[in-house]
């Protein structure tokens, strides 16, 4: 697994992209992690882990100012499970839920990368299908059109032997 990107945070408040070499913000830190990176912020002096709250901070901006994504309802009934003897299994829960969101998100990305490399081969499918339905009408059109060529081939396929069968007892067996 990739190591995550170190973020410093200084005691100004500013945070540091060390892998970039620059100042970045937390609306920089949310594109990180929205194109996949895996981001750890690390206070400067202490080197305590502040990744945590950095990113509730910037789910809160994103709920606040953003387009939201949890509902009052959701928002309450997670506040009614901290200190709950369940607690984990909600935490387990909703990692569990949203990894099986984003595998079908990363699915369905992948099936439309394919329809759009080859966008005709559904419509190849369906004109061959259409081939074969035209094909069949066709022959039996031209078959009630004219009766003695339907029914020649139909005494024709009458008249073969089936596939594997013994000829009659009082006619000599085709060596």
């Amino acid at each position: 697994m990739i190591p995550p990107r170190v973020i410093r945070k200084y005691a100004n408040r500013r945070l540091y992209d060390a892998t970039a070499s620059r100042h970045v913000t937390l609306e920089d830190i949310r594109r990180l992690i929205a194109s996949g990176e895996r981001v750890q912020v690390v206070d400067d002096r202490s080197g305590e882990d502040l990744t945590r709250a950095v990113l509730l901070q910037i789910i809160s901006e994103q709920e606040q100012f953003g387009s939201p994504v949890l509902s009052v309802q959701l928002l309450e009934g997670i506040i009614r499970f901290y200190g709950n003897p369940v607690q984990d299994m909600l935490s387990r829960y909703l990692e569990q839920s949203l990894g099986t969101v984003m595998q079908q998100q990363r699915s369905v990305q992948a099936q439309m990368a394919k329809a759009m490399e080859a966008p005709l081969a559904p419509i190849a499918e369906l004109t061959r299908q259409n081939m074969e339905m035209w094909s069949r009408m066709q022959a039996q059109m031209l078959a009630a059109l004219n009766p003695q060529a339907g029914a020649a081939n139909q005494d024709e396929s009458r008249d073969a032997p089936a596939p594997g069968a013994q000829p009659p007892p009082d006619e000599p067996s085709p060596k």
